[in-house]
């Protein structure tokens, strides 16, 4: 029976899954080795030590998407040009290692451009053809929230274009490098009130430069306890992204990710009437099934 071996490898860290041929997951695996913690020449070896065993299974193959084809990662899978759908992406597949009875692949990223200043992702193209795929969609607003945030805007079953936003990485550089770690926990809990009171202030026209400064304030006359001061900050950084936003157009958006990030977007575009639905490691095995067909070696979908 056949078997796809789907792979996301990031920077920081890999998940895998193991897929019967109707895309059924039949075992996960994660590990803390992500591409950066690989040394040189290593991915090979890497690779045998998680996922050996599921490769020896008769029938098997591996689709990975995510920063492992990247320049850093274990082979570079070139970027493809936006608009994009999976036939342009999986018709890109890059092989890695192909032998009689298996075959290991990558999948590239895409590429989209704003005024002359190039945009990138890598993983969440996955994500984006199996959200479609779950929910029956072939267009609307896709919302990816991590360390660099994605919103892309799907049209007839193709990723039409995206923007980046650093929103997660700013939020690290601010509540453990800035004046700001001083009085706030960056990893207390969630506070819904706090957090909600953060997208709000984001709305006052005087920017996040300024609105962030507040956060000490707040801590500074004791207007907002301790514990609450990350979820505000969260709250105004995540608001200036939706700021930017036609949200009015978008109807409903899909949020892919970790829990603890969409719940917080979910929370914020409720807020302003969005409505949403969320999607999790789910869009990921279902993207790379979609993309599984494309492994044959003439890159056409049986």
């Amino acid at each position: 029976m056949t078997r796809l071996v789907a792979i996301d490898w990031g920077t920081s860290s890999l998940r895998g899954a193991l897929l019967d041929a109707d895309g059924k997951v039949l075992e996960e695996r994660s590990d803390a080795r992500g591409i950066l913690k690989v040394p040189q020449g290593g991915f090979p070896a890497v690779f045998e030590a998680l996922f050996g065993d599921w490769m020896g299974l008769e029938g098997a193959r591996c689709l990975i998407s995510g920063m492992a084809g990247s320049k850093q990662g274990w082979v570079e899978a070139p970027y493809c040009a936006c608009p994009a759908g999976r036939v342009e992406v999986g018709r890109s597949i890059i092989d890695i290692d192909v032998r009689p009875g298996s075959r290991i692949a990558i999948v590239p990223g895409l590429r989209d451009e704003h005024d002359g200043v190039p945009d990138v992702m890598r993983g969440e193209e996955v994500q984006i053809f199996g959200a479609m795929s779950i929910a029956g969609l072939d267009e609307g607003v896709f919302v990816l929230p991590g360390t660099h945030n994605k919103w892309a805007t799907a049209r007839k079953g193709r990723v039409a274009g995206f923007r980046t936003y650093m929103t997660g990485e700013f939020y690290a550089l601010l509540s453990q490098h800035s004046i700001l770690a001083r009085t706030l926990d960056a990893d207390a809990p969630l506070d819904e009130a706090a957090f909600l009171d953060g997208v709000t202030r984001s709305e006052n026209g005087h920017g996040l430069l300024h609105n962030a400064f507040g956060t000490r304030t707040l801590a500074l006359f004791e207007r907002m306890a301790t514990p609450e001061l990350s979820s505000y900050l969260s709250g105004l950084l995540i608001g200036e992204e939706l700021r930017t936003q036609s949200l009015q157009a978008a109807g409903e958006v899909v949020l892919i990710g970790a829990s603890a990030l969409t719940q917080r977007y979910a929370l914020a575009l409720r807020a302003t009437g969005t409505a949403t639905r969320t999607l999790g490691a789910e869009a990921t095995w279902a993207g790379l099934h979609a993309l599984s067909g494309f492994l044959d070696a003439d890159r056409n979908p049986p």
